[in-house]
């Protein structure tokens, strides 16, 4: 039996709220899972460290289904341009193959890497103007 909507307490919340957007994620999981064919997503990611330990670039995303989704790619300033950021996507897109995925997606800002990404083959699905007030996020996907 449903609960009367007169009995509900309505809350905007304009700060913090953490905890309310982990129990919102976790609903949406098992609703989604009740649905989805894949029920889990693999991590994976790699990084270049310095001698000292220091991580100087790394890639991090996770496996899905079909689907490889890139999160992050990072270079440190001082050694972009020199073929680092090309062998970590390298590097993840043959590992997502490895684990079945056909697909990757990801995106990107309008002066972050968009031609890089353009260059290892990845196509703008759709772009987001506008964001987050004047510049365009990019949504990319590549077949693997």
């Amino acid at each position: 039996m449903s609960k009367p909507l007169a009995d509900l307490h309505f809350e905007l919340l304009e700060s913090e709220h953490s905890e309310v957007a982990s129990a919102l994620s976790q609903q949406l999981v098992a609703f989604n899972r009740a649905h989805w064919d894949v029920k889990t997503r693999e991590p994976l990611g790699a990084t270049y460290k310095n001698a000292q330990g220091q991580l100087i670039a790394g890639v991090s995303g996770y496996t899905f289904g079909n689907w490889l989704h890139i999160e992050r790619l990072w270079v440190a300033d001082s050694l972009r341009g020199q073929g680092l950021g090309a062998k970590l996507l390298a590097s993840i897109e043959a590992a997502a193959l490895q684990r079945g995925c056909q697909y990757a997606l990801l995106d990107t800002l309008e002066f972050q890497a968009k031609d890089f990404y353009l260059r290892a083959g990845y196509e703008v699905q759709w772009v987001q103007q506008h964001y987050p007030k004047t510049g365009s996020k990019y949504f990319m996907s590549k077949t693997l």
